[in-house]
């Protein structure tokens, strides 16, 4: 969660979190035994935070915003709508696009561990993984994105929908005002992450 409290005074707290000690025990024991090259781990790792990461999702938003036919696809069969444009691979076989409403606005979690779109938004977020995110934006969606900044109308339903291992989800958030005629490239630009995973809004132009 992007607020939690945490206590800085703990000795313990300048340590990596659990997980991510195991991780890098398995790293080194795997670079150690030479099963694994650490420039090809460094390569990947660069690969999905700078050339894969959220903005192959935002040009996705960004067409649907812009061409109804491709919009009418990606909410049909997101998979074959997305991998018309070389997205797909590993994390992305199955995807399914939700868009924002006036009405409804859509809230992506994956309860048992941490599945996400990565050819779309590349890796995910240390908060989206967190055991507080996982619990509490099915117990309380609205307190969590207040959390992030965002403030729903009270007719604004919240509908909150679990990735699995069978599917990972995508928002299509709402449009903003004011960019009427905008490029597909200059649409993206607005897009982050967050919005596509249903904890921010996409904010119009300046």
């Amino acid at each position: 969660m992007p607020h939690d409290a945490h206590d800085h005074d703990q000795p313990h707290s300048l340590l990596p979190s659990d997980p991510a000690l195991r991780v890098k025990a398995l790293e080194t024991l795997l670079i150690g035994k030479g099963l694994v090259d650490p420039a090809t781990l460094d390569e990947i790792i660069d690969t999905y935070q700078t050339k894969i990461g959220p903005q192959n999702g935002a040009e996705v938003v960004a067409r649907a915003w812009s061409d109804d036919a491709f919009r009418d696809l990606l909410l049909k069969d997101a998979t074959a709508a997305v991998s018309q444009m070389g997205f797909y691979g590993r994390q992305g076989e199955h995807i399914v696009a939700v868009q924002n409403t006036d009405s409804v606005h859509k809230l992506v979690v994956c309860t048992l561990c941490s599945c996400y779109p990565w050819p779309l938004l590349g890796i995910p977020p240390g908060w989206y993984k967190s055991d507080a995110y996982r619990a509490r934006a099915v117990r309380e969606p609205r307190k969590v994105l207040a959390e992030f900044g965002v403030t729903l109308p009270d007719h604004v339903a919240v509908r909150v929908w679990d990735s699995t291992s069978e599917i990972r989800y995508l928002v299509v958030p709402q449009r903003p005002a004011g960019t009427e005629g905008w490029s597909v490239d200059a649409l993206a630009k607005l897009i982050t992450r967050d919005a596509m995973i249903g904890t921010g809004l996409v904010a119009g132009p300046s």
